[in-house]
């Protein structure tokens, strides 16, 4: 499912026209980045959360030229559903 299905689903059941719609999808979305690149994870209950992981820095090996390369400790962006969310969509 793409963004624009995302927006069309939602005009059709809440009745909005699509412009407004996807303005208030992509103003989400930016706040979702907003937050999570200040350090804050997001919380929707019933949906799931929007976590930051933490990775240690590693030595990694390029192959190809034989050298090691140092990675060091960041953050990625990480989604965990909620439990309700997690066993429906198991049961479906």
């Amino acid at each position: 499912m793409t963004k624009a299905d995302i927006v069309n689903e939602i005009s059709k059941k809440t009745g909005i026209d699509k412009a407004t719609v996807l303005t208030t999808v992509e103003a989400f979305m930016e706040s979702v980045k907003d937050s999570m690149i200040g350090g804050k994870n997001v919380y929707l209950r019933g949906f799931g959360s929007f976590t930051l992981k933490r990775r240690a820095a590693k030595t990694a090996r390029n192959i190809s030229k034989n050298t090691t390369l140092i990675i060091p400790e960041h953050n990625i962006p990480a989604f965990k559903p909620a439990k309700v969310f997690g066993n429906a969509v198991k049961n479906a």
